[in-house]
């Protein structure tokens, strides 16, 4: 009856509980794909970061890893996590709503990795100012393939060199996960 399990991945590990926690092994490559881009030293944001597997990697990099997550349930196996994989001291667990948290901080961040869930299209707007100039961004979206052209004339109006787009897998017929994988330009 137990719906808690220890899942590992590139030599990472994590508890998560499957009934009250959002976690896909199927972005396993995906997640390894942006983590390896990391470099030692860079101030990485990582909202909607659920169990952590997108701010655990980045922090055993050399990272400083700022972690945003509302759920309770999943904030408690981040921060587990986050001790499993020995990486206390460089990632920093915020509990809340990522609007809410994010006038409390104060950093400039390097990277953002924003896996943002259904429908949260405007927390890239929210996070942009605190990236900074140069910095990269890795932002998940769903939307159908006819969408996409539309989505990346609109980042990159809103001062993004849109440097890769991915699909990362189908969620519902005709709808897909996709990956931006974008520059904040300098002005």
């Amino acid at each position: 009856d137990c719906t808690i399990t220890l899942y590992r991945e590139y030599g990472f590990c994590y508890r998560v509980d499957v009934k009250v926690t959002f976690f896909s092994a199927r972005l396993a490559s995906e997640r390894r794909r942006v983590w390896m881009q990391v470099r030692s030293g860079e101030e990485v944001l990582v909202p909607f970061a659920g169990v952590g597997p997108f701010a655990i990697p980045p922090a055993s990099r050399g990272a400083l890893v700022t972690a945003i997550e509302k759920n309770p349930l999943a904030c408690g196996f981040l921060r587990e996590n986050v001790s499993l994989n020995r990486v206390v001291a460089r990632v920093f667990v915020h509990e809340g709503d990522v609007e809410e948290v994010l006038p409390d901080i104060s950093a400039e961040f390097d990277r953002a990795i924003i896996p943002a869930p259904y429908g949260h299209d405007q927390a890239l707007f929210s996070i942009l100012p605190m990236v900074k100039e140069g910095g990269a961004i890795h932002f998940y979206t769903f939307k159908r393939a006819s969408q996409v052209p539309a989505i990346q004339n609109e980042y990159e109006g809103a001062g993004l060199e849109v440097h890769a787009i991915r699909r990362c897998g189908f969620v519902a017929p005709g709808i897909a996960r996709y990956a931006f994988d974008m520059v904040k330009r300098r002005r």
